[in-house]
């Protein structure tokens, strides 16, 4: 489904600072209230990503989809994979395994939790962690770009193929 609303809060500091580590971290939350974490990730309407840095977590954007049915649709998940790239993570309820792989795809971890898990307590344990040094997310191996040697396929013949 395409994003029909988007809301980016601009914040009024001159200079941004990295966060924690000395980076910045995104976070998505599947929900429909902007208050509690309640939906699968391809049904999701909704996601509010909040940006932690600095041991301080604000909202960054909400995005609205519109509901939508978990039908196995997988075209419906490109808008959403877009507007959360360059998030580290995404809380839900759930999320499929080829919705997952996509998500890896484009480097953003994904995490299971509890219906009516509130927003404002995981970002408390979010920021926890961080202060601790750990990642309370599954970390994303960076995505390989595609070797572009134009000798690529003579290597790969060279090799030679198994059946």
């Amino acid at each position: 489904m395409v994003l029909q609303r988007r809301l980016r809060l601009v914040h009024p500091s001159t200079e941004r600072k990295t966060g924690m580590n000395g980076k910045r971290y995104r976070i998505a939350f599947a929900t429909s209230d902007m208050a509690t974490v309640n939906q699968h990730f391809g049904s999701a309407g909704a996601f509010a990503i909040y940006e932690i840095e600095d041991g301080q977590a604000s909202l960054a954007e909400a995005l609205e989809f519109g509901s939508l049915a978990q039908d196995g649709n997988e075209d419906k998940l490109d808008d959403k994979l877009c507007a959360l790239t360059g998030c580290d993570a995404v809380y839900c309820l759930a999320v499929g395994g080829s919705a997952l792989k996509r998500l890896i795809g484009v480097g953003v971890g994904a995490v299971k939790v509890d219906k009516g898990t509130s927003i404002a307590q995981q970002l408390v344990r979010i920021r926890e962690s961080l202060r601790d040094g750990e990642t309370p997310w599954p970390t994303v191996p960076a995505v390989k770009q595609r070797d572009n040697d134009p000798t690529r396929f003579e290597q790969m013949d060279a090799e030679g193929w198994d059946e």
